[in-house]
């Protein structure tokens, strides 16, 4: 069982940066994966990005690609996301996620676990 818990979400304008962090307990994640992802009112969630617990290979959605950055902190079992030169189509709620696997995937049926969400709003 593992637990993921979500936080730095809030309200910011166009251009403006955001970093949200996910912290993990209940299991170690040696083997595992973690991603984040997104959904929009009446939207699909989608994903975002995802990072490889060991090694910190990382893979991004095409839309945030050199604007977000993953990367985790083994030691506090935390993944961050940090979102640069965010965009109103980023407003969101953001949702982290884990799988007991080292692939990267991007679809969110291979994600075992998930945290509550957290509110990320773009003004423009």
């Amino acid at each position: 069982q593992v637990q993921l818990v979500e936080s730095g979400g809030g309200l910011v304008q166009a251009g403006g940066s955001l970093r949200l962090s996910c912290t993990a307990s209940g299991r170690t994640f040696s083997s595992y994966t973690m991603g984040w992802f997104r959904q929009a009112p009446g939207k699909e969630r989608e994903f975002v990005a995802a990072i490889r617990w060991s090694g910190g290979s990382t893979m991004y959605a095409d839309s945030v690609t050199g604007r977000f950055t993953v990367s985790r902190d083994n030691a506090k079992n935390t993944m961050y996301l940090q979102m640069n030169s965010l965009k109103p189509e980023d407003t969101a709620v953001y949702y982290c996620a884990a799988r007991a696997g080292s692939s990267l995937v991007m679809s969110r049926v291979w994600y075992d676990y998930w945290g509550q969400g957290t509110q990320v709003t773009v003004s423009s």
